[in-house]
């Protein structure tokens, strides 16, 4: 009985542990979120962290953007082709990266390199007792360590949305005319006469909502670490992951709610 009672419970238990993280990192967030209204905003800190994220992330960005593009172009004129619809492929395309692939590459790629790193940052200065020292000299550890970090995030990220918008369909358009010897003008013109201008806000929305949530997850995990070196390592592994999952269930749910709003 004992057996079958531990079976049934611990998934039980082990749920209700985890609504009871996800609660607090809930009401972390809200007084976080409050802080980042009040003075001091620390300018010059955001801007240094947009500078590493955005700089930091942008050649792996580079790479990934040149590269869809060019599989995007071949793929779908393969698939078009059969059918002799490669007048839409230039529209095609360029919704698929802007709407979807654009801003979940970005912050997949956002939370690899910056979001590992600063979770990696704020763990080690929690197990080295850096942010105790902070606080014993009356500063707000959490105003000055992790809103400048949030709110970099949360602007970086569109950014390099709209930068890997631009570097994808340059390379996809450049591989269908010099590559497939497509004719560049329908090319273009099936964009310029269907692009509606929710095509570029939905992913730069997209990347707007992912870079506050992998902000402030990479710094929650990251200040609440511990368990010294080994923990500083548990901690980068679970921002990532945690980081990882949440955009593609925030894709999904924001996805619904443009699609509810026909936007």
């Amino acid at each position: 009985m004992e057996t079958i009672f531990a079976f049934i419970g611990t998934p039980f238990v082990r749920f209700m542990k985890s609504m009871e993280k996800f609660g607090a990192y809930i009401i972390f967030q809200m007084k976080l979120t409050v802080l980042m209204f009040k003075r001091p905003w620390r300018i010059k800190q955001i801007f240094e962290q947009v500078e590493v994220i955005a700089i930091g992330t942008f050649g792996v960005i580079f790479l990934t953007a040149l590269f869809l593009g060019l599989i995007e172009a071949v793929q779908l004129y393969q698939g078009f082709s059969k059918f002799g619809a490669e007048s839409f492929m230039g529209y095609t395309i360029f919704i698929s990266i802007t709407r979807e692939l654009s801003p979940l590459l970005v912050g997949l790629m956002v939370t690899a390199q910056a979001i590992s790193s600063m979770s990696a940052e704020l763990g080690t200065m929690r197990v080295t007792e850096q942010i105790d020292a902070i606080e014993t000299l009356a500063v707000d550890s959490k105003k000055y360590l992790l809103a400048p970090r949030v709110i970099a995030t949360t602007i970086a990220v569109p950014l390099l949305v709209l930068a890997f918008n631009v570097i994808s369909n340059t390379s996809a358009f450049l591989m269908a005319w010099l590559g497939l010897d497509m004719n560049p003008v329908v090319y273009q013109d099936s964009i310029t006469q269907l692009l509606h201008f929710s095509d570029i806000g939905t992913g730069v929305i997209k990347g707007l909502v992912y870079g506050y949530l992998i902000g402030t997850i990479g710094t929650y995990v990251g200040y609440h670490t511990s368990g010294g070196a080994k923990g500083v390592g548990i901690s980068t592994t679970k921002a990532v992951v945690l980081s990882s999952v949440t955009i593609f269930i925030a894709d999904l749910f924001i996805s619904i709610i443009f699609l509810t709003l026909d936007w």
